[in-house]
């Protein structure tokens, strides 16, 4: 008996363990499964490796095997135009964007989600993602007044809703996330247990799939391929601490804060701390945890709240601030931080600006990056995320504890000993 009024469910199908799983799980539970591959880049056109044609002749044959039927969604254009362009253009502006989370708001959940709905025709769509629905695993508890919200997954070390955390409402009104309730260890055992071993063996795609991995002779990584798209504009390395140029770079669209520049001077490692689009300048300090990589606070562009904006931030008794956690990188750490309206000056007030946040950290912070997205979670519950537009001034800037004033010292004394080359 199936719950709900969900009968028929397309399922968004990639060739991996997950989505051909959430299938499986589907087809057992008894609703009228349909596969669906989506196909984002056209690997015949460009040099760069990609494995997007493979992995939909292995999705069909996954489909053919489990009787359900199977379309192909070509989205190439949608993704260039809605996702690859602005990247490019991020990176011109010094930027370090996030296609994985642009292809999930912009394409999957937008332009997927329709052509599912409005031209395959279902009343759900399905997704491979480690994510939950606050309306159900099978969508039970949808109702039409209280929205749906993006929870979580049971397995916390492949929870993937900071790839979904600008998801849209309407979509995650009508999105399954089968596997969200499974260990990923049980995921595969389900796989081979139905007769794919091949595919619970499969190797996890990681990274972007039209860059391809460095991890073999002939095949490129991330600088060789963005080389292809933005020309390079030689710049100079300069030390934060001495102000010397100690190298020289190819454009600072190919690097990003935290980054290591491949420099190696008076035997030191160096990191990049700041990039300057207008003077082609990169910052670079010959410590890792150099106090310049390290914020407390940070700005971003308008919020996306996925069910609605949190009521503490226009409510004066919450002092318009709000507690929640955050992070801006998949795997790290949730952190504890306090978010509230930027303040929009204006000829002789100051009012709330609520296309901007400002977000405080519960301790220093390393390597905020522009074009990040910092997804928001309270409990289980992740809220959405905004883009990161600027880190606060850093530890070394604000002198906190001294830290620039004992570093310049040591400079002069390493150079008094003749330790640096000038």
């Amino acid at each position: 008996m199936i719950a709900g009024k969900v009968k028929r469910v397309v399922v968004g199908m990639s060739g991996g363990v997950d989505s051909t799983v959430s299938a499986i799980l589907l087809k057992n539970r008894g609703f009228e499964v349909v596969g669906a591959f989506m196909k984002n880049w056209d690997g015949v056109d460009e040099t760069g490796v990609c494995t997007s044609d493979k992995d939909c002749e292995v999705a069909e044959r996954v489909a053919t095997r489990l009787g359900i039927q199977f379309y192909t969604v070509n989205l190439v254009k949608e993704y260039w135009n809605e996702v690859f362009e602005e990247l490019l253009e991020d990176y011109k502006q010094g930027l370090t964007p996030n296609p994985d989370i642009l292809c999930n708001s912009r394409v999957k959940f937008d332009h997927f989600y329709s052509h599912a709905v409005n031209t395959i025709g279902c009343d759900a769509i399905a997704t491979g993602h480690y994510a939950r629905n606050s309306y159900g695993q099978d969508l039970e508890f949808a109702n039409t007044s209280g929205p749906a919200r993006l929870l979580k997954s049971v397995d916390r070390t492949k929870d993937q809703t900071f790839f979904l955390s600008q998801m849209p409402q309407e979509a995650l009104r009508k999105t399954m996330f089968p596997v969200g309730e499974l260990p990923k260890t049980v995921v595969k055992q389900i796989a081979t247990q139905a007769g794919f071993p091949e595919i619970a063996l499969k190797k996890e795609s990681m990274g972007i799939c039209f860059v391809g991995k460095k991890s073999a002779p002939g095949k490129r990584g991330f600088q060789e391929f963005i080389s292809e798209y933005i020309p390079e504009q030689p710049g100079n390395f300069v030390d934060i601490d001495t102000g010397d140029v100690i190298g020289q770079h190819g454009g600072v669209h190919l690097w990003t804060l935290g980054q290591s520049a491949k420099l190696n001077v008076n035997q030191n490692k160096y990191v990049v701390v700041a990039k300057n689009i207008e003077t082609n300048e990169i910052k670079v300090a010959d410590d890792s945890k150099h106090p310049a990589l390290y914020a407390e606070n940070f700005f971003t562009s308008s919020p996306h709240w996925i069910a609605r904006a949190p009521e503490q931030l226009g409510n004066i008794s919450s002092d318009r601030s709000m507690e929640a956690e955050f992070r801006f990188q998949n795997m790290s750490p949730l952190t504890q931080c306090v978010m509230s309206f930027n303040m929009a000056s204006t000829s002789n007030w100051e009012s709330m600006d609520q296309n901007s946040l400002i977000v405080s950290t519960a301790e220093p912070l390393r390597a905020i990056t522009p074009g990040q997205f910092a997804a928001f979670y309270q409990g289980d519950e992740c809220l959405g995320s905004a883009r990161i537009v600027r880190p606060g001034p850093s530890l070394y800037t604000l002198n906190i504890k001294n830290c620039r004033t004992n570093i310049l010292k040591e400079v002069e004394r390493r150079k008094i000993e003749g330790k640096y080359v000038t």
